[in-house]
This record gives structure tokens, C-alpha cells and sequence, in this order.
């Protein structure tokens, strides 16, 4: 059920414009822990797919929440990595419509286990300019901004925008020379640090519990690789739990069984 919030966030009061009004379906207590925004391209590479993975499963064993805006490409691997109960999504849209269509079992999921805030009120389509908007609200919430992937002169840029306007610190991943050329620039002016290891980046977070440690290779799995690439990274694994039933190899494609 939609529901309009009654009390600010002071996480937001670095906006522009506060929100005139905050509309929301699900765990309002998620705003009251560590929190990091995570954005990027609708098409990264499987180097960024992977270290996003990653990331931001080794920071949901911390309890730190990941913001991020629903969208295909880094957004969804950022949320199905922390799971549902761990993420917050910003929409770009009225909480009617649950956008992008692809992205819908993951967003009702969200819904019902994480939360999913929005500034537009039912009955608002996707439009344009409502991206921007979201963007700032989603870098706003968070108490440093992660940039996976990023072209030059992307919509995602606009997001560094954000951050640097709010004092955020940003961080990027290391990447090859011609590729996310963006944040290679941002590394170059000083604007943005590096993580070049994902544990001593969570370490300053919290510290994984043995007991918390993570099955890489399922996780790897809610990206939904394909199999020629889950193969060239896991390829025991991939034989061995196909045989337990864990996993399910359909159209290319690896997902996780959550059949019992």
C-alpha cells in the first residue's frame, strides 16, 4: 500500500529542494541505517557486473542499506546482490507503476521486503525529467556515492553532479584503459577514490562474522550471468550445484532455484 511519509529525513536536507512530498511501500526502518548509493550504466561490463556484485553482498553482511533507482544494468545488480530486505529504491515514477517492466518481480520484492520511496505521486509516467530528480533524491540518502560504470557525458554523471554539490564521497572501481572512461576521469582530477579492494573498503563499515560468510558463487548467480560466463569463472561449481538443485540453467541463462 502507497503511503506518504510524515516526517523529513535529514539526509535529504542537502537537496536543492527538499521533496515536497515523500510517497513509500515498505520498511521505513532501512532509513535509519548506514547507507550507500550505487549507480551506473544500463549496460556495464561483466568486470563492473561483478565487482558490483560483490560489493554490495559483502555490504549487506555489514548491514549497510544500498540506494540505488530500479533501473536495468548496474541498479538491479546492485539490489538482487543485497537482497530485497537490504535495499532501498528510488523511483522515477508514481508507486502505481512499478518501471522498468522488466524489473518488475524484483521491485515487488523490494516492496514487500526492502523500500521503495518516490517524490511523484500515483498516476505519474515515466517521463524524461523525472530521472534527474530521482538521481539527486538517490545520491542524497546515501553516505557515499558508488560509481560502477560510466561513459563520458552519461546520465549517470549527473548523479557525481549530485555528490559533489552534497560534499559525498565517491568512489569507482579500477577499470581497463577505454572503458568507463568517466570515472577514469574523475580518478585523474581528484574529484573520486578508487577501491582496489572491495574487503578493505567494507572493513571500514563493519567486519563480516564467520558464520556470515558469503557463497560467492550464489551470489554471483543473482546477476544472472550466462552460463558461458558463469563457466569461465565457477565451472565446478556450476556442475556441482546444478546436481544439488541450487541452481537452474534456462535460455543461457543461470538463476538461482528457490524451489526446496
Amino acid at each position: 500500500m502507497i503511503q506518504t511519509l510524515d516526517f523529513q529525513i535529514d539526509a535529504l536536507k542537502g537537496m536543492k529542494n527538499y521533496p515536497e512530498k515523500l510517497y513509500y511501500i515498505g520498511n521505513l526502518d532501512l532509513l535509519q541505517s548506514k547507507k550507500i548509493s550505487v549507480v551506473g550504466s544500463r549496460k556495464p561490463n561483466q568486470y563492473a557486473r561483478n565487482l558490483t556484485q560483490e560489493l554490495c553482498s559483502k555490504l549487506s553482511l555489514v548491514d549497510v542499506k544500498i540506494v540505488s533507482g530500479g533501473a536495468i544494468g548496474i541498479d538491479a545488480i546492485a539490489h538482487k546482490s543485497a537482497g530485497a530486505k537490504n535495499t532501498i529504491m528510488v523511483a522515477g515514477t508514481g508507486l502505481d507503476t512499478r518501471y522498468p517492466a522488466v524489473n518488475k518481480t524484483l521491485i515487488q520484492d523490494i516492496e514487500n521486503n526492502g523500500l521503495v520511496l518516490s517524490q511523484f505521486e500515483a498516476g505519474v509516467a515515466s517521463r524524461k525529467y523525472n530521472f534527474p530528480l530521482r538521481n539527486e533524491l538517490v545520491v542524497a540518502l546515501g553516505d557515499a556515492l558508488v560509481v560502477a560504470y560510466a561513459d563520458e557525458n552519461s546520465g549517470t554523471m549527473r548523479s557525481v553532479e549530485y555528490a559533489l554539490k552534497m560534499n559525498k564521497p565517491i568512489y569507482v572501481f579500477p577499470h581497463r584503459l577505454g572503458e568507463s572512461k568517466a570515472t577514469t576521469e574523475l580518478v585523474k582530477q581528484g574529484l573520486a577514490k578508487v577501491i582496489y579492494d572491495i574487503d578493505e573498503f567494507i572493513a571500514q563499515y563493519g567486519t563480516v562474522k564467520k558464520d556470515e560468510k558469503l557463497d560467492e558463487f550464489l551470489e554471483f548467480c543473482k546477476t544472472a550471468p550466462t552460463y558461458e560466463e558463469a563457466i569461465m569463472k565457477y565451472a565446478s561449481e556450476v556442475f556441482e550445484y546444478e546436481l544439488l538443485g541450487k541452481i537452474k540453467i534456462y535460455n543461457g541463462k543461470i538463476s538461482i532455484n528457490y524451489c526446496p
